[in-house]
């Protein structure tokens, strides 16, 4: 620890705390602005702390606080203290006043509003507005790529996927990048996210995270660049950047070529049926990634429902793309190809006992897997739904009934033999329920879609779904949307207190319902 006292005649009183301080943790800096203020040194340490939520997780739950000594000011009437927090510099912290600082923020929170649609500059949007913007990053130590981006006129920008622990995942990304971007008035920023994966592509494949303080990312990913695809049309489709699709183009051409012929971890198409497949063991390659140790709690090897809609998605995308820059051939190739996985998904993934969709077929150990899960939402709600539209009620008429929640779809029906209805304890339990039922605020992005398509103009009605999340606003993370909930009610928050896919979707769905 480092301190010192300071004051001047503005009577502030500064110290600096460099409590743990690494290149893993920064330093906390404390100021205090206010009459007569001073600090006191006076240590104290108190042991045998419990951490009630440390223990019910499995983790170590007893441990001490220690205080370095506490902040004074004197008040009389009329008067005012500010304390500032900060792991800025202190050539940062020390720049503006209390008072400017503040009126700076509400300055920028006054533009990034302004930027917004006029449906979202105002109430419980805006608030979704403001959530949406703390995703949106520079990342750190990425130093090769910030100044390739620089030399090319461009910024670097990635999204985090959730607070406290994720850093930036590339199917998070992509599902979010609409409605944090896009959707917000920031269609900049959407380019330079879209360029920044382009350049990552190895394989046919967009990284799936980026593990923290390191450059290289991790590719075991069957959806993501899949998701990459619809990101980028969505893009297109609302700024007309046809510069940065043909920049990216020849990327999307080797993504399908690669994922024909095969790429990473079992992902390739199988030619017999044109249907997508993927797994390899000891990973989890879709959206529902939980894993203990060598443990993959769903690893829906085979062929996904999810999957296969996001394949003929991309097939479609890149067929129109290439047709538009007069590639007419391969266009036309690509074209047959998205036609023989639409006549071959809707020949094997009805489940007609069930009314619905299987979520896997072909899967490991051979058979198809009749779960009821949200996963066969994607066959309706993507811009090229590969479902025939003859089978889209009764699909959603069983997604209603077993998996709508006020805060997003549960991730298995009530009733299967693994529906786990709720998302607590050790990390073994957590994750074992993880997809297991546990809700997850994203779905209600592709519900609604697929809803829409069903009942089109009825906005009013579509908006309804989206109203469990105004009170949800005012608990947990305050303003924002948690990662998960449980599977029951009272829908109690879990998981990660700030989602960027959970505040995207719900942002998007609400400017799109106005």
């Amino acid at each position: 620890m480092a301190g010192g006292n300071r004051f001047d005649d503005r009577r502030v009183c500064e110290e600096k705390f460099e409590i743990g301080a690494s290149e893993d943790l920064p330093s906390l800096r404390l100021v205090i602005h206010g009459a007569s203020a001073a600090f006191t040194f006076d240590r104290k340490e108190t042991g045998s702390i419990p951490y009630r939520t440390e223990r019910s997780r499995g983790y170590e739950w007893q441990g001490s606080l220690w205080s370095p000594g506490y902040f004074r000011s004197d008040l009389g009437e009329g008067d005012s203290t500010t304390l500032v927090a900060s792991t800025e510099t202190w050539e940062t912290v020390q720049a503006l006043l209390p008072e400017e600082a503040f009126r700076a923020e509400l300055h920028r929170r006054e533009l990034l509003l302004a930027a917004a649609p006029p449906a979202a500059q105002t109430g419980r949007a805006a608030e979704l507005i403001l959530a949406a913007d703390q995703f949106l990053i520079t990342p750190v130590g990425r130093v090769e790529d910030a100044t390739r981006a620089h030399a090319a006129g461009d910024e670097i920008r990635t999204v985090i996927a959730g607070y406290h622990w994720f850093t930036d995942w590339g199917r998070d990304t992509m599902i979010s990048l609409e409605g944090l971007t896009l959707t917000t008035g920031r269609k900049n920023e959407a380019g330079w996210i879209l360029r920044t994966f382009a350049f990552y592509v190895r394989d046919g494949l967009i990284p799936n995270l980026f593990p923290e303080g390191q450059k290289e990312g991790l590719y075991h990913t069957a959806d993501a660049t899949l998701w990459f695809f619809h990101a980028i049309y969505r893009y297109v489709q609302l700024t007309g950047d046809r510069t940065t699709l043909k920049l990216i183009l020849p990327k999307l051409v080797e993504i399908i070529d690669k994922h024909i012929e095969g790429t990473r971890f079992g992902i390739q198409m199988d030619p017999a049926d044109a249907l997508l497949r993927q797994g390899q063991e000891g990973y989890q390659l879709t959206w529902m990634d939980a894993k203990v140790g060598d443990w993959v709690v769903t690893p829906r090897r085979g062929k996904a429902v999810e999957i296969n809609a996001l394949w003929h998605n991309a097939l479609c995308l890149l067929a129109g793309w290439l047709g538009e820059e007069g590639q007419a051939q391969r266009a036309a190739r690509i074209a047959t190809l998205a036609g023989r996985t639409r006549e071959s998904f809707n020949r094997r993934f009805w489940f007609e006992k069930g009314g619905y969709l299987y979520d896997v077929v072909d899967a490991e150990g051979g058979g198809d897997d009749s779960a009821c899960r949200p996963n066969q939402v994607m066959a309706i709600s993507l811009d090229h739904p590969v479902l025939e539209e003859s089978r889209w009620a009764p699909v959603m008429d069983v997604v209603t009934a077993q998996l709508l929640t006020p805060v997003g779809l549960r991730s298995l029906a009530p009733g299967h033999p693994d529906f786990k209805p709720k998302y607590y304890g050790d990390l073994r339990a957590r994750d074992a329920a993880y997809h297991e039922g546990t809700v997850w605020a994203w779905l209600i992005g592709p519900y609604i879609d697929a809803w829409l398509k069903l009942h089109p103009g009825d906005a009013s009605q579509a908006r309804q779904f989206l109203m469990g999340f105004v009170p949800h606003l005012d608990e947990a993370c305050i303003g924002s949307i948690s990662e998960v909930f449980d599977a029951e009610p009272p829908y109690t928050p879990r998981g990660c207190v700030a989602q960027a896919w959970s505040v995207a979707e719900a942002l998007r769905c609400w400017v799109k319902t106005a």
